[in-house]
């Protein structure tokens, strides 16, 4: 039996952390050595439900700087490097999908 007390994660292959950036909103991932990267290739990879838990522990503990971490499913590439396994992550991969007005391109 489980115990209420013990944090449920299911992960089903590949799986990195996310979040936003707090001095600017910009989207980060957790590198290997427990920063932030602004490059999802560049992001720490786990396997299963502990190493993600690990993560998460690791990103939460830096809500100074990153706000918002959850786990984002990834594939990984042809190079060894994750890529967005959803439509969502290619987004904030890919920045937004509708073009901006001018004004706020050259404000950016």
């Amino acid at each position: 039996m489980t115990s209420p007390l013990q944090r449920k994660l299911k992960i089903a292959g590949p799986t990195v952390v996310t979040a936003n950036r707090l001095a600017d909103g910009a989207v980060v991932w957790l590198s290997p050595a427990g920063g932030w990267t602004d490059s999802i290739g560049a992001a720490a990879v786990g396997s299963t439900s502990e190493d993600v838990l690990r993560l998460l522990d690791i990103a939460h503990g830096d809500e100074n700087t990153a706000v918002g971490a959850y786990p984002a499913p990834v594939r990984i590439g042809a190079d060894g490097t994750p890529e967005p396994a959803n439509l969502r992550e290619r987004i904030r991969v890919s920045g937004p999908t509708v073009a901006l007005p001018a004004s706020a391109s050259a404000a950016a």
